[in-house]
């Protein structure tokens, strides 16, 4: 059957790294002329019409035209906590705050996306077994986590395995079911980590 995929899926990209590698603002870095972030957010639209930024400072990414998006303030879990938390925080703030079934979440440092890709990961998800809590590609260090789908039920598991210390991903997503996504064009996943990556991509 065909779903409507703004009822189930909403997007969350993530923009709240210290890009200390590339030495600026990842989601600034200009691609073919436009920010990383606008670009993502773009691609992001183009399966959902609920697309959410978390990062820690929205006031550095008023001005980038976002058409569709809106901003969750990610917060410091403690009062000692540093403003960049790491991606997994990060997720689980913005995932408490969604009201849909299913969260595509991305990086936004990632300038080779497919919107057609995403659309086709998200046709199929409502034949993602039951007991799965993502959707996410597989490779050899393990899975992809900043490029796939996550069900908004998985939220309470999520938090109480951040509230107890929990930053790796990896760690969290190897205690739970997950059914592997078939990545069509491996270069989909590339993200844009140091000046030589950018120089590559231009």
């Amino acid at each position: 059957m065909g779903i409507n995929p703004n009822s189930l899926l909403s997007a969350i990209v993530l923009a709240g790294g210290k890009s200390s590698r590339m030495g600026e603002d990842k989601a600034l870095i200009s691609i073919g002329g436009m920010p990383l972030l606008q670009l993502v957010c773009g691609v992001a639209a183009g399966c959902t019409g609920h697309v959410y930024v978390v990062t820690p400072w929205p006031e550095r990414y008023q001005h980038l035209v976002l058409p569709s998006c809106q901003f969750i303030q990610e917060v410091p879990l403690s009062p000692s906590s540093s403003l960049s938390q790491g991606p997994l925080v990060g997720f689980a703030q913005g995932l408490a705050q969604v009201q849909t079934d299913w969260v595509l979440l991305l990086a936004c440092d990632l300038p080779r996306l497919r919107v057609e890709v995403l659309q086709a990961w998200a046709s199929e998800l409502d034949s993602v077994p039951d007991e799965a809590i993502a959707t996410l590609v597989h490779h050899s260090k393990g899975w992809e986590p900043l490029c796939g789908f996550y069900r908004r039920r998985c939220t309470p598991q999520l938090l109480e395995f951040v509230n107890q210390g929990g930053k790796s991903f990896q760690q969290w997503l190897n205690q739970h079911p997950i059914q592997v996504l078939s990545l069509p064009v491996s270069e989909m996943l590339f993200n844009c980590n140091t000046p030589e990556d950018l120089a590559w991509i231009e």
